[in-house]
């Protein structure tokens, strides 16, 4: 792969959504000269230079909570609080009806079971509030939605059902980005017409009698798509980070974790027995120290430099909307040369010009990151997880990975769907569906309540709002029917595809 001057990683030059001095920028990307990166650094107050290997600065900008929100909100904490504890006192003294789960008198003398304060918000916030989450839906996870109908005589703490069914209600909190996930639709035959063929269950591992051709054609195309050598697929995506880092890393070995990463990279890093150091939050000169302490000084105690040194980064974090800043990642990784293991749940097949996640957004070489992980529960419409990588790698985890030797081969229908709609995004299908529509820039101003929202950015952010909607709104391809006082939680999507209103 070819840089440019300055250091930077990318390949080919990104289009522009607005111009800058001698240069342009993207989705916050700016890309400028060396001269003029130097002229603007007294404007930019958070540009990493790492060292000479990486100076184009990185901006990106969130909304602050007003002030009178955010005393607000915590103030009724404060006084939901206040009236837990009093609550909780009556309900000590049997004042109150006591729900919760507690101890029987015969077991007084024993160890706890329940913590009694470690549930104290679910009993006395959560519980107030339990009907807004939930709540069972009985049909595809599409546009709109079918839930049941349940209700509530003892304040959320059960729900009974009454049967009926509340129809068209509006998805908006779902994970079916492109709209994959139907019961009609070219997914939907390819993987009946496999239901038929196969069976609904392989009842058997990959290393037994669970390998179908179904797998391998699913593995050579995920490494198509991801610009790899191999890949090797997992029948469950959370399984994917916490059974395959414990075969990656262990003892005597460092790993570099963000502090906003999931908690099956957590979990991961845990169970393999490494050292663990948290960095801030897409913060680089936090990482870079990190690193430069972890190569001066090794291990703790003995001073021996540490077998490995494993870098932990998503590419998209779902509660925050943040986009990884991947070009100044790599360049610490090479520098120090460590190892990156990039999560791209959420990222995958909604992000970058071919849907090829955070690495084709910014234009960089596949082989840069060594582990690239992903979930096929997303943009894909089914379940399931991949590593893709160099072939040595893929070749030690089909022999060491837990989640290879010992979990349920993935189902052939969940297969094909994957199969199908991985070639719609990659343009193989022989259709247009897979062709994606760029949101350059979305406003929607609900002038009942007077919000105004703005986004520049082509990032999957989540924007919880609650306010009047008294006309018909035509939102990212989603077609808004409600009556005057909704309240909705609102995903703002700013990919979707061509035939999946």
């Amino acid at each position: 792969m070819r840089t440019e001057p300055g250091g930077c990683c990318c390949r080919r030059p990104v289009r522009a959504n607005d111009c800058v001095a001698n240069g342009e920028v993207r989705n916050g990307y700016v890309r400028i000269s060396a001269a003029t990166a130097a002229a603007a650094a007294g404007q930019i107050h958070h540009v990493t230079q790492n060292g000479g290997l990486y100076k184009r600065p990185f901006n990106e900008g969130f909304e602050e909570t007003p002030m009178l929100v955010a005393v607000l909100t915590y103030v009724g904490y404060g006084v939901l609080t206040l009236f837990g504890y009093l609550r909780d006192f009556l309900r000590h003294w049997r004042i109150e009806k006591c729900h919760h789960a507690t101890e029987r008198e015969e077991q007084k003398d024993f160890v706890s079971l329940y913590q009694d304060f470690e549930n104290f918000y679910t009993r006395n916030l959560y519980m107030r509030i339990r009907d807004n989450w939930n709540r069972p839906i009985c049909s595809v996870p599409g546009a709109r939605v079918d839930i049941m109908e349940r209700q509530s005589h003892d304040y959320n703490w059960s729900f009974k059902y009454t049967g009926n069914v509340i129809k068209d209600v509006i998805n908006m909190g779902s994970y079916n980005y492109l709209g994959f996930a139907r019961n009609t639709g070219p997914c939907q035959e390819a993987a009946a017409k496999v239901l038929e063929e196969y069976g609904v269950g392989v009842c058997s591992t990959r290393q037994e009698i669970g390998n179908l051709d179904k797998h391998e054609e699913l593995e050579k195309l995920v490494a198509s798509f991801l610009g790899v050598e191999a890949a090797m697929t997992y029948g469950m995506g959370f399984a994917t980070n916490s059974m395959n880092i414990p075969a990656l890393v262990s003892k005597g070995c460092l790993i570099l974790s963000d502090e906003l990463n999931h908690a099956s990279l957590v979990l991961g890093a845990r169970l393999s027995g490494a050292t663990i150091r948290v960095f801030k939050h897409n913060n680089m000169q936090s990482l870079e120290k990190l690193l430069k302490d972890a190569i001066v000084y090794g291990q703790p105690r003995t001073r021996r430099p540490w077998k490995k040194i494993l870098i932990l980064v998503e590419g998209i974090y779902s509660m925050e909307g943040s986009i990884v800043r991947l070009p100044e990642v790599i360049a610490l990784k090479k520098k120090y040369k460590a190892y990156l293991y990039l999560d791209e749940a959420h990222s995958i097949g909604a992000l970058g010009p071919t849907g090829r996640g955070v690495v084709d957004y910014f234009g960089l070489d596949p082989e840069d990151v060594d582990i690239m992980m992903g979930t096929f529960t997303k943009s894909f419409g089914a379940s399931g997880g991949y590593i893709g990588g160099k072939k040595e790698l893929i070749d030690y985890l089909r022999t060491h990975s837990h989640s290879a030797v010992y979990a349920t081969s993935l189902s052939p229908p969940v297969v094909e769907q994957i199969i199908t709609s991985m070639k719609c995004i990659m343009g193989q299908d022989g259709t247009t569906l897979g062709v994606h529509v760029e949101v350059k820039e979305l406003r929607m101003t609900i002038k009942a309540d007077y919000i105004s929202i703005s986004r520049k950015s082509k990032k999957i952010r989540s924007c919880v709002m609650e306010y009047n909607l008294q006309t018909q709104t035509h939102f990212a391809d989603y077609k808004l029917y409600k009556s005057s006082s909704a309240k909705l939680k609102v995903i703002l999507l700013c990919k979707q595809a061509v035939g999946f209103n």
